[in-house]
């Protein structure tokens, strides 16, 4: 089977949609030759690029397995005069065909006598990440991986933490001085290229190596049928919408800055003069004043070392150099006025929490561990190990810390809207979340998460994401906090275990639950019940508005499955909120609290997927909490007793 895109000087024939899974009339997208390249397959949604299926490169094709005894061989061929794709079957092959269906996916699909029905071999784009320039400028869709995931090219860094809006250069190139090329194999080749014809590899290199304006070139050897044996290509500017495959690809030379050199510089000695002596008055005064204030500086080294050495025990330390900001205990007692009631803010698993002003009127809340509790002296060393590692504009700021005797003391800083659920939950503040509010918060956490699991130094797991661990500034922007429950994952770890399992039920995922694993998957189920928490206004367990469901999981699942979706949202801003917003909130939520973990999405792909409004989401599944009604025999809420050898769970009381 042959389906013919361009030959000799005839326009180049498209492949075109229908309009709906039922309307066979033309729809928005289009499939067929780039024509301004003659080099390229794509996809257009109307006008616009849609997805770029490949780049000509004289090997291009792929070879898929139709059935148990049979193979589909997809070739892209050009012969100068001619450029098609060609489809050939091994023998006892079933019938198969391209499809490009309404929603802009082309498929190729093989006939199943078994099931009497048709079966995707092959499809693009595949996911959100397949999409034009999906990544942003100068980054890559990295799809070697088991989950694809937005990358930098070598040699740049992420413009934001969400890596899908583009990357920078970490030198910039300058004509003046010197650049190298750094070899990046198994690419898809960037968009906006310049074909140079007739170019060895040598003068291919020397094209762009000679113009500074080039940023990378990539070469390719062709079919002996053409009259031009080679394909060289040269960019300027940035470098849009790349792959990396391990299926196919070819070599992106990439320029790059040379470091820059570090000069020596000579150590100048010069001689103290004579007259140094006069300085011994002002010596003598320090000394006085130094043995007038011993007594304060030892006391507070002595805190300090203390400290210092309570902390290092933990192994997380070893490589760290920050310094930790202690903070002396007086000075805590003055500032929260020796732990007035009127100063607490609230209270939680392992202690109180004060606000405070330190010297120089700084607020600050105190957070007052519980005296006597092992889990709070866990909590505080690993809350001071993490927050001192990590920095995020949705991560809450540790200021200080204090041990004195028995008492245990973290110093944030002051958010005076205080957390999420004393806005979410209570009737009389909610009005003051709109929904532009709320889809900042969701996505303000989303960022905040994708840092933790993807963009920082560490991998850490928060393991007790809830809306009362969300705490909002000024501008109620959310900051996510309470790290004691929190793991470090090391290397290539991807999933661990414990005999302990903490967390607040409802929000813990169930292989947590039941079997004590955890990984970056369970902030994702997590994340998913905040999200549809926001949505309506509800708790997890709201027995009081959800009567016939077990929990809020249920309830958003029945309501998705009959098609009414928009009756989850919460009536204080149901009238004025973008339906198409909320929709994908409240889907993207069922992703993320699906049974299996390998379904849910990476939090890189769940800040996709809520920045991007034409991303295609995939169709989540049943919930393992959805709870069936009337003669449905499904059983609601799995016990967790004798799962794990201990629990610690928080219980969450319905509103």
């Amino acid at each position: 089977m042959e389906f013919l895109l361009i030959h000799g000087a005839r326009a180049a024939a498209r492949l075109k949609s229908w309009r709906g899974p039922d309307d066979p009339s033309t729809g928005d997208f289009s499939f067929g030759l780039d024509p301004i390249s003659n080099l390229q397959l794509v996809i257009w949604h109307g006008a616009k690029l849609y997805c770029r299926i490949s780049v000509w490169n004289g090997v291009l094709g792929g070879m898929y397995p139709s059935s148990p005894s049979s193979m589909v061989y997809q070739t892209i061929v050009n012969k100068g005069d001619e450029f098609y794709l060609e489809i050939v079957l091994s023998g006892g092959s079933p019938y198969s065909w391209i499809m490009l269906d309404h929603t802009g996916n082309m498929k190729l699909l093989t006939w199943d006598s078994n099931s009497s029905s048709s079966i995707v071999i092959s499809e693009r784009p595949k996911g959100s990440y397949g999409l034009y320039d999906s990544c942003g400028p100068n980054g890559y869709c990295d799809f070697t991986g088991t989950v694809p995931a937005c990358q930098c090219l070598e040699g740049f860094k992420a413009i934001s933490p969400n890596s899908s809006r583009g990357c920078q250069r970490m030198e910039p190139l300058q004509c003046s001085k010197g650049n190298h090329f750094v070899a990046m194999p198994e690419m898809r080749v960037p968009d906006k290229f310049v074909l140079l014809r007739n170019r060895s590899f040598e003068q291919c290199a020397a094209e762009c190596s000679q113009n500074c304006s080039c940023t990378a070139y990539a070469y390719a050897n062709l079919s002996s049928a053409m009259d031009d044996k080679s394909r060289c290509l040269v960019w300027t500017g940035e470098l849009v919408d790349t792959w990396k495959s391990s299926n196919y690809g070819e070599t992106l030379y990439l320029r790059l800055a040379d470091p820059p050199v570090k000069m020596k510089t000579n150590t100048v000695k010069i001689a103290l003069p004579v007259i140094a002596c006069l300085l011994l008055p002002v010596g003598i005064a320090l000394v006085c004043i130094c043995k007038f204030k011993a007594g304060k500086w030892r006391k507070k080294e002595i805190q300090n070392k203390l400290m210092l050495g309570y902390l290092t025990a933990s192994s997380e330390l070893e490589d760290t150099n920050a310094e930790f900001p202690f903070v002396s205990f007086d000075d805590i007692v003055a500032a929260t006025d020796n732990f007035s009631d009127s100063n607490m803010l609230g209270r939680g698993g392992f202690g109180k929490v004060y606000k405070g002003m330190l010297e120089g009127g700084k607020e600050v809340a105190v957070k007052r561990l519980s005296q006597g509790s092992g889990q709070g002296i866990d909590e505080f060393r690993n809350e001071v190990v993490l927050l001192v590692k990590l920095q995020h504009r949705n991560l809450v700021r540790l200021l200080g810390c204090c041990i004195h005797e028995e008492e245990k003391l973290l110093i944030y800083e002051y958010l005076p809207n205080k957390s999420l659920d004393a806005f979410l939950f209570d009737t009389s503040r909610k009005h003051v979340l709109d929904w532009p509010t709320r889809f900042k918060i969701v996505k303000g956490v989303a960022r905040g998460l994708l840092y933790l699991h993807q963009d920082s130094r560490l991998t850490i797991i928060h393991r007790d994401l809830k809306a009362s661990n969300i705490l909002l500034d000024t501008e109620m922007a959310p900051k996510i906090s309470d790290f004691g429950m929190a793991r470090i994952f090391g290397g290539n770890q991807q999933l661990a275990n414990t005999t302990r399992v903490v967390g607040t039920y409802g929000y813990m995922s169930p292989e947590y639950v039941t079997r004590g694993a955890f990984s970056v998957k369970s902030d994702t189920y997590s994340f998913g019940v905040l999200l549809l928490e926001i949505v309506s206004g509800l708790k997890i367990i709201s027995t009081k508005f959800i009567t016939d469901f077990p929990n809020l999981i249920a309830y958003t699942w029945r309501l998705w499955e009959d098609g009414n979706s928009m009756e989850l949202v919460d009536s204080s801003v149901a009238e004025n909120c973008p339906a198409h917003e909320v929709l994908r909130c409240i889907h993207v939520g069922l992703l993320c609290v699906q049974d299996n973990p390998n379904a849910r999405p990476l939090m890189s792909s769940v800040v996709f997927m809520l920045e991007n409004e034409t991303t295609l989401l995939p169709a989540p599944k049943q919930p393992v909490y959805y709870a069936p009604r009337n003669n449905e025999t499904e059983e609601t809420w799995r016990n967790i007793e004798g799962s794990v050898n201990t629990s610690t769970i928080t219980t969450l009381e319905g509103r």
